[in-house]
């Protein structure tokens, strides 16, 4: 079996092919419902979508599923917004993950500790965090940032996520109201940075082919991934 990182699907609005990563699949459900299947996982025939809201959207517009897939298929009208439910879904799920690992911090002082002693893999602030504090905690991950490259440290910048509210990652996690917080190195903190990426560039990127591999908040997503029906 190719690994994921080799497969190639075609987006089934614009008929480009592009790496899995890039997209987005759906598969038929129980009577026949179409629902996005964001972990590619579901068995039986799916259709990928270019991964932004704004492709969903034109999609369902313009009947790409029943056209992929050369059957009538129920499709929400709001299967957009659905699938950045579900995106978001999962990254919760992942945050929750790395917290139980030991690799999730939040509260400003101890994610600016974490950001000075170059602990952090990515930053992470509430949509609704006020702008002093938002700035605040910029302006010391771009120091961490510098310093990193001043010591020749190899890899990209550490991203910065906005990407949900302070309740909802709250009451995910059991927390208070979460307003900044930061992950740690390990694979639970990496692999919900994966999945912040795939909702940072999902909310971000344009329908149409884009050269810009920036999903959102300085995020660098790897042109080299793929998918497959």
């Amino acid at each position: 079996m190719a690994r994921r990182a080799d497969m190639i699907r075609t987006c089934a609005l614009t008929r480009v092919e592009k790496p899995v990563e890039d997209l987005v699949r759906f598969a038929v459900g129980p009577e026949d419902i179409l629902v996005p299947d964001v972990d590619a996982r579901a068995e039986g025939r799916g259709v990928w979508i270019t991964l932004s809201h704004a492709a969903v959207a034109e999609a369902v517009k313009k009947k790409a599923f029943a056209r992929s897939l050369k059957a009538p298929v129920t499709v929400a009208d709001d299967l957009a917004d659905l699938t950045r439910l579900r995106l978001e879904q999962r990254l919760l799920s992942a945050l929750g993950m790395a917290k139980k690992a030991g690799q999730f911090v939040s509260g400003a002082t101890k994610v600016k500790g974490a950001l000075e002693s170059m602990e952090v893999i990515a930053l992470l602030t509430a949509t609704d965090a006020a702008e002093d504090g938002r700035n605040k905690m910029r302006g010391t991950l771009k120091a961490l940032n510098y310093a990193r490259r001043e010591q020749g440290l190899s890899g990209p910048d550490v991203p910065h996520f906005e990407l949900l509210q302070s309740a909802e990652m709250g009451l995910a996690l059991g927390l208070e109201n979460v307003i900044h917080a930061a992950l740690t190195s390990g694979a639970a903190a990496q692999s919900a940075v994966e999945k912040a990426k795939r909702l940072a560039r999902y909310i971000a990127q344009p329908m149409d082919e884009d050269t810009d591999p920036t999903g959102a908040s300085g995020v660098l997503l790897s042109a080299e991934q793929d998918e497959r029906r």
